[in-house]
């Protein structure tokens, strides 16, 4: 089987996460400047098969669009057209940002270690993989 990847957007830096390839576990696997995504995701599935891109989408809480919902709209079109042979899907991603920083103090991580933002959009994209694989179930 192929790993499943889960991306979450943003201007400045872009959280990565992955399955296995049984698709049973997310992992975080790095955060990325945003403007060299494209080429980092060109590597990864030179060297990684993967079936489908899953992509945080934002949402204010009463469901509608917020500001950064065109960067990801744009950056859905810009996946689809490097990565034609992939399938990219929208989730929703409210409350993932908290649910990070969360889970970081929950784990015992120091106050400076919380205060790396990569960090929190890593584990972001974990928490969007982790809720599209158990919806998928």
């Amino acid at each position: 089987m192929a790993r499943v990847m889960a991306i979450d957007y943003g201007k400045k830096r872009t959280g990565l996460a992955v399955t296995d390839p049984l698709q049973l576990i997310a992992s975080g696997l790095t955060t990325v400047p945003t403007h060299e995504l494209i080429p980092y995701l060109k590597k990864y599935f030179a060297a990684e098969e993967v079936e489908a891109i899953i992509i945080g989408e934002p949402k204010n809480l009463d469901g509608n669009a917020t500001h950064a919902t065109p960067l990801v709209e744009e950056c859905v079109r810009i996946l689809r057209k490097n990565f034609p042979q992939v399938p990219v899907k929208k989730v929703d991603e409210r409350f993932t940002s908290k649910m990070a920083f969360q889970s970081m103090i929950d784990s015992g991580l120091k106050k400076k270690d919380r205060q790396n933002k990569g960090l929190v959009d890593e584990i972001s994209a974990t928490i969007i993989l982790q809720e599209y694989l158990q919806n998928k179930i």
